[in-house]
């Protein structure tokens, strides 16, 4: 089979097309012919091997794949030709991969190939995130940083859907626009993005600040906070781990949330299903529709992750693998 690998820390340029042999069937696991598989942040770092997760090199990168069941267990929910969308973790940037039966999701006929693999990661950590662990609650204003970005554009739709009222924060001009197209109430640039919020909100602030950035954007991002606002961690793309003053959770009875989904569902793998069956109808009825920036065939994956580190994305970008 055709698949990508990472056969050293060169960065995105370095990754390469091979042929290997293919995954056969294991216990406990869905042998899975991939048709799309989506590009995420993680496949970025895992080039440059600064991801907290090391496998041996050489390997294939791929979190989150959609397509078509091979094979399956005898005593699987899955038979041979059921559509499904999965977490690989790794893997999916291959023709065929193996997935523990707990991270393969069921696709509906109505939902296609590319909106499977783009839903995976950025809206199930996002439903996480708004939902378990910010509490988000119909009528609260969220702010999102990254708004043109992949976390961002789903952010965006996931809050509207909970009937949240979304304020993007775009760097560039094609990224806010990326961000209304997500359906972004309004959207502000990152430069002086504090006071045009307050502004906004006639000094009150919102309720909850989405951070997939980092970087100097955090403490301004927790003055923009309400009362007993809520600032959800999700990442790090600026590239700098932010530091904060404890003293400023204080100020305003603030709170800074941790969300990490892949540390959560390692403990709580079941869990992947209920998030999903959660937010299946919402991909049914059109209110969720990734953005999809680009589809590139597998053997471009290099230039797709090469966007994806000089930030030219405004929504996902897929690997059309078959």
């Amino acid at each position: 089979m055709r698949a990508i690998h990472i056969a050293n820390f060169g960065g995105p340029a370095e990754v390469v097309l091979v042929d290997l042999d293919e995954p056969g069937a294991t216990p406990g696991h869905v042998l899975i012919d991939v048709h799309i598989a989506g590009v995420s942040f993680p496949e970025l770092l895992q080039t440059k091997g600064t991801y907290q997760m090391k496998p041996e090199l050489p390997y294939v990168p791929g979190s989150e794949v959609a397509g078509v069941v091979r094979n399956a267990p005898e005593s699987s929910e899955f038979a041979p030709g059921d559509r499904v969308m999965a977490f690989s973790m790794l893997g999916g940037f291959a023709e065929t991969v193996a997935v523990a039966e707990h991270f393969v999701l069921p696709l509906p006929d109505s939902v296609s190939f590319e909106v499977g693999a783009a839903a995976g990661m950025n809206y199930l950590t996002m439903q996480f995130g708004l939902v378990r662990r910010g509490q988000l609650q119909a009528g609260e204003t969220v702010l999102v940083h990254g708004a043109g970005g992949g976390i961002g554009t789903a952010t965006i739709q996931l809050a509207q859907a909970y009937g949240a009222k979304v304020i993007g924060v775009a760097s560039s001009p094609d990224k806010a626009d990326a961000a209304r197209a997500a359906g972004a109430t309004r959207v502000v640039p990152t430069e002086g993005f504090k006071d045009t919020v307050l502004d906004l909100t006639n000094g009150r602030g919102v309720d909850m600040v989405v951070d997939p950035v980092g970087g100097d954007l955090f403490t301004d991002s927790l003055r923009c906070l309400s009362q007993e606002g809520r600032l959800l961690v999700v990442g790090f793309a600026g590239g700098e781990i932010p530091t904060v003053r404890v003293n400023r959770l204080l100020l305003n009875n603030i709170s800074a949330v941790g969300v990490g989904l892949g540390a959560f569902l390692a403990p709580n793998p079941n869990y992947t299903r209920a998030l999903w069956d959660e937010i299946t109808p919402l991909f049914e009825d059109g209110q969720l529709r990734p953005v999809v920036a680009e589809t590139l065939p597998l053997a471009r994956a290099a230039d797709a992750l090469i966007a994806l580190d000089e930030r030219r994305v405004n929504g996902k970008v897929l690997l059309a693998v078959r």
